[in-house]
């Protein structure tokens, strides 16, 4: 075993929910186990430190995106990035976590090394006295990855004809910053996901006219800021019990209206369209802006709260366009319809980069490992990777219910292996298995972000533990109390 000061019994990749989260379950369930954070970037909190948009917020409640081991007490379930970053932050101070971080470390490479059954980290960090890059490795004997699933450097524009013609602003959300002006300004956002929802009602409070510029619909639905029967149950419950109660709720309505959704896709189509149009109007061409070609949860829905992007349409100070675009021109777009839109500033709310390992490459005994060459076992390792893991949420559900059941599956892990006096765990597919089931994609959706991505992620069976279930309660049973002497795991 190394014995270097850069040497630890886990590492974790991140410092943002998912990898504050990790810290808390390792130096509670494992406190014997030496560790660290490696952080790319400068302070905690991952993507809601990093994006810096007007409106920013969460898309899913914060009862179930919030820790289970951390009541959520804000007023509003559906919160804003500020709170959600003094959320994290507040827990990382809380608990002590803050001072195991390293900030700064640009993730380089990860190289397993049989002989000495520990991974190698390469990093990159700039040396606060001359500036210049320097190289600092480190080595542990688990790899634990919390640096979530997009490109944190760049967000995805696509290449579209005369860019650089525009003589406004243009700037991807992930990109923004405080001193971009958009007050009593034309302002076309490009996108119709998460982010442009969210953005377009923040901006048409300041802004002159905001076009939400939209290739084809997303599905969109409304929910209160603030959860009124969660907020009896506040007051009626200790803390703690009331949070759990209300965390259940949402986690087991938000299932069945997914399950609703997929069995019977018609049946959701209409609602939610019958919804919008109640609020938008009858006059309103809800046919053509707000109905996808897709059936619901074929692309993840839209959460807007309190109406808002509804709201600001009804005022007149958005307008929603569905058409493509032929080209940019100095004063806006020029779209393939023949219209043109004219811009002050224009937001290209166009997607993400996946990149779940954090821009490293990633090696065995210096041989570089393809993802797209194995499974994921348990939505968590990886088909012949030893010792590693990765948080990974769900697609149809808070992101944080799944990465705290593989948190607390790494933790139980760890301690099997040092009671058993293992120092490797690989999980292995029998080649007899894999031919017996179909590949799979791990995230099925057709969204842009996927598709542009897919052949780059590693790949599913059709078969438990090779296959994510998307289902938290499932997963309880299937991960936090499954046998960790499963015949997939191979130990030495």
């Amino acid at each position: 075993m190394n014995t270097t000061n850069n040497h630890f019994d886990v590492l974790i990749i991140g410092a943002g929910l998912s990898g504050i989260g990790a810290a808390h379950y390792i130096q509670n369930r494992c406190p014997d186990r030496s560790y660290a954070i490696l952080e790319m970037r400068e302070a905690i909190g991952g993507t809601w430190d990093l994006f810096r948009y007007p409106g920013i917020r969460s898309d899913s409640d914060m009862y179930t995106l919030g820790y289970a081991f951390r009541p959520w007490k804000e007023a509003k379930a559906i919160a804003d990035g500020s709170s959600i970053l003094n959320y994290i932050r507040q827990t990382a101070t809380d608990e002590g976590i803050d001072k195991k971080i390293q900030f700064n470390r640009k993730l380089v490479s990860a190289n397993w090394s049989s002989k000495n059954k520990i991974w190698n980290i390469e990093t990159t960090a700039k040396n606060k006295e001359t500036q210049e890059e320097e190289t600092i490795k480190y080595s542990c004997n688990f790899l634990l990855m919390c640096s979530g699933y997009y490109n944190y450097n760049e967000g995805y524009t696509p290449n579209f004809e005369g860019f650089k013609d525009f003589e406004g602003k243009i700037v991807h959300p992930q990109k923004w910053t405080s001193d971009i002006e958009y007050q009593n300004k034309k302002v076309v956002v490009i996108g119709s996901g998460a982010t442009a929802v969210t953005l377009v009602p923040e901006l048409s409070k300041k802004a002159k006219l905001v076009t939400m510029l939209q290739r084809s619909p997303s599905y969109i639905i409304s929910q209160p800021s603030k959860d009124k029967i969660a907020d009896f149950f506040r007051r009626l419950l200790p803390s703690k019990i009331a949070y759990e109660f209300n965390r259940w709720k949402n986690v087991l309505f938000s299932l069945f209206f997914y399950k609703l959704a997929i069995k019977k896709p018609s049946f959701v189509k209409k609602y939610i369209k019958k919804q919008t149009r109640k609020t938008l109007g009858k006059n309103y061409d809800v046919e053509t802006h707000f109905t996808p070609k897709y059936d619901p949860w074929k692309q993840r829905l839209c959460l807007v709260p309190d109406n808002d992007l509804f709201n600001s349409i009804n005022s007149k100070k958005t307008e929603i366009v569905t058409d493509t675009i032929e080209k940019f021109t100095p004063k806006g777009i020029l779209l393939n319809s023949g219209k043109e839109l004219e811009a002050d500033l224009i937001v290209t709310a166009t997607g993400l980069k996946l990149d779940i390992m954090s821009g490293m490459t990633i090696k065995k005994a210096d041989k570089e490992i393809k993802l797209p060459n194995h499974y994921m076992y348990r939505g968590m390792m990886f088909s012949d990777i030893p010792n590693m893991a990765i948080c990974v949420g769900y697609t149809n559900a808070s992101w944080t219910l799944k990465t705290d059941l593989t948190c607390v599956y790494v933790c139980r892990l760890l301690n099997h292996m040092k009671k058993n006096n293992y120092e490797v765990c690989t999980p292995h597919l029998e080649q007899e298995l894999e031919d017996s089931f179909e590949n799979e994609p791990i995230l099925d959706f057709n969204s842009s972000y996927v598709l542009r991505s897919i052949d780059s992620l590693p790949k599913q069976g059709s078969k438990i533990p090779w296959k994510l279930n998307q289902n938290y309660p499932l997963d309880i049973m299937t991960i936090k109390y499954s046998s960790l002497k499963d015949e997939a795991l191979v130990y030495e």
